[in-house]
Protein backbone atom coordinates (compact mmCIF):
# COMPACT_ATOMS: atom_id res chain seq x y z
CA UNK A 1 0.00 0.00 0.00
CA UNK A 2 2.91 2.30 0.72
CA UNK A 3 3.57 2.85 -3.04
CA UNK A 4 0.80 2.91 -4.24
CA UNK A 5 -0.51 5.92 -1.95
CA UNK A 6 2.84 7.91 -3.00
CA UNK A 7 2.02 7.35 -6.78
CA UNK A 8 -1.32 8.78 -5.97
CA UNK A 9 0.09 11.78 -4.07
CA UNK A 10 2.59 12.41 -6.89
CA UNK A 11 -0.27 12.24 -9.48
CA UNK A 12 -2.74 14.65 -7.15
CA UNK A 13 0.68 17.15 -7.19
CA UNK A 14 0.98 16.84 -10.87
CA UNK A 15 -2.85 17.75 -11.23
CA UNK A 16 -2.97 20.27 -9.47
CA UNK A 17 0.11 21.74 -11.26
CA UNK A 18 -1.49 21.40 -14.63
CA UNK A 19 -4.27 23.03 -13.62
CA UNK A 20 -2.78 26.16 -11.86
CA UNK A 21 -0.03 26.60 -14.21
CA UNK A 22 -2.25 28.23 -16.73
CA UNK A 23 -3.60 30.78 -14.10
CA UNK A 24 0.15 31.82 -13.77
CA UNK A 25 0.10 32.43 -17.52
CA UNK A 26 -2.83 34.89 -17.95
CA UNK A 27 -2.57 38.71 -17.23
CA UNK A 28 -0.56 41.56 -18.08
CA UNK A 29 2.46 42.67 -15.86
CA UNK A 30 1.35 46.72 -16.55
CA UNK A 31 -1.72 48.39 -17.10
CA UNK A 32 -3.14 47.90 -20.55
CA UNK A 33 -2.89 50.68 -23.04
CA UNK A 34 -5.40 52.46 -25.23
CA UNK A 35 -4.93 51.84 -28.57
CA UNK A 36 -4.01 55.18 -30.61
CA UNK A 37 -7.13 57.17 -32.25
CA UNK A 38 -9.77 55.52 -29.70
CA UNK A 39 -12.32 56.98 -27.79
CA UNK A 40 -11.95 55.56 -24.36
CA UNK A 41 -12.67 56.30 -22.23
CA UNK A 42 -16.54 56.96 -23.01
CA UNK A 43 -18.62 58.45 -20.68
CA UNK A 44 -22.04 57.20 -21.25
CA UNK A 45 -25.50 58.91 -21.19
CA UNK A 46 -27.33 59.00 -17.69
CA UNK A 47 -31.18 58.05 -17.87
Amino acid sequence: MGQTDMIRKIVIVMLILALASPLAACGRKSSPEHPKGSDHPRTYPTQ
